[in-house]
């Protein structure tokens, strides 16, 4: 980023998090210091909530945007800014440790009148409504993958609403990485680093092997199962963009509200639940090492 601070704390970040965790952090923190206009050692707990509301209100910067947020102003989302709060907490966080800022400046929450009772325990910066994700009917589910044109296509749709894959562990997917007669595959990079076996419908299988004999380019170099098929680009890995096009476009010749990566997997998350797979076990489908209520996986 050419700042010294933020590129050692993202050279500390990368051996902790995944690459797009990296990259994500990276853009927030250039919006916050774009949008605050400050060096790192002059930020101080009054730019932070600026920038709450600057964001919320969808100003460029914080001179004088110190008023009542209003959630219909053209500002980006709650989770948004939470998000960026965290990726600026997390830099502040390294440099004191270090011993280079004497404080963090991003305030833990404001105080309320029960703080004396209840220290440490005030109101969120930034409160935001846990929506669940939509789930698709299987009605939709069959007109979306009539509308995929390629068997790679239907076999990556497959992976999330037959197996509950993520989008980054769908194209995160190696040769290797296929267990086909097991029926199962190996997730190597998921969510936090963790790796799991998840098994997965003979559908997936016959996709990705149509895929394979018809369609993958001869003498493709790459590993990942996934890659793209036309263009100068033909044969390198496909990417989340490429995926979210492709899908966007089958979303519309199908003549669906709503089909996302997310919702795809929260379809098969929710469909094994209602057919009486513990919560434990869908779970472990899912990836997730927390115990969460039963209203993650939308049920």
């Amino acid at each position: 980023m050419g700042v010294l601070l933020l590129d050692e704390y993202l050279r500390f970040l990368s051996g902790r998090c995944r690459p797009n965790t990296v990259l994500a952090a990276a853009y927030d923190l250039k919006v916050f210091f774009a949008v605050v206009g400050k060096q790192i050692a002059d930020v101080r707990p009054a730019d932070v909530l600026a920038f709450v509301t600057a964001q919320r209100s969808g100003r460029s910067s914080i001179d004088g945007v110190l008023q009542a947020v209003d959630d219909k102003r053209a500002g980006v989302s709650s989770s948004t800014v939470r998000r960026r709060l965290s990726s600026v907490s997390g830099l502040y966080a390294f440099l004191h440790a270090r011993g280079d800022v004497p404080t963090n400046p991003v305030p833990r929450g404001l105080p309320t009148r029960r703080e004396r009772l209840r220290p440490q325990q005030g109101v969120p910066l930034v409160r935001s409504t846990r929506t669940l994700p939509r789930i698709l009917t299987p009605a939709e589910v069959d007109a979306l993958m009539g509308a995929l044109r390629t068997h790679r296509d239907r076999a990556m749709v497959a992976a999330m609403v037959l197996g509950g894959l993520r989008r980054c562990e769908v194209l995160g997917l190696r040769m290797e990485d296929l267990q086909v007669a097991e029926r199962r595959v190996f997730v190597a990079e998921g969510k936090g680093g963790h790796q799991r076996l998840i098994p997965i419908s003979r559908r997936f299988f016959d996709h990705v092997a149509a895929y394979l004999q018809y369609e993958r380019p001869a003498g493709t170099e790459t590993d990942s199962v996934f890659v793209v098929l036309k263009g100068p680009n033909r044969g390198k890995p496909l990417t989340a963009n490429g995926l979210d096009d492709l899908l966007d476009g089958a979303r519309r010749r199908a003549g669906l509200a709503h089909a996302t990566c997310h919702e795809l997997r929260h379809t098969c998350l929710t469909r094994l639940r209602e057919a009486g797979m513990a919560l434990e076990a869908v779970q472990a489908q899912a990836g997730h090492t927390w115990a969460c209520p039963l209203s993650c996986v939308s049920v």
